[in-house]
């Protein structure tokens, strides 16, 4: 009897800490700065990106699945190669597929 009374003190203890580092908030606020709002540019839909013209952090923020790295490798590809004469030479760059392609073919444009 008295080992399952301790077990049951064991596991009302155990089941607290862990509800407690659960609830617990993720990360601490230094004291007196108070957190600011970062301001995103609203999108619209009818913007299109210039895949010729545009610098990897604007690929980056307005194409869906383009990162850092891919971002970096088309403006790598259109300094290596020349300009792009068509969105669908964006397949040659590595890491941009068929399905990437597709998902921002109508934000995409060549000038």
């Amino acid at each position: 009897m008295r080992t399952s009374y301790f077990y049951s003190l064991i596991f009302a203890l155990l089941s607290s800490a862990s509800i407690a580092a659960i609830a617990a908030p993720a990360a601490k606020q230094e004291s007196g700065a108070t957190p600011q709002a970062v301001e995103q540019p609203f999108k619209t839909q009818n913007t299109k990106v210039d895949i010729n013209g545009a610098d990897a952090a604007t690929l980056q923020r307005e194409l869906s699945g383009i990162g850092k790295g891919k971002a970096e490798a088309i403006v790598a590809y259109r300094e290596s190669n020349g300009p792009f004469s068509s969105v669908e030479e964006l397949l040659e760059v590595k890491g941009i597929g068929k399905a990437i392609l597709d998902r921002n073919r109508e934000r995409l444009e060549v000038n």
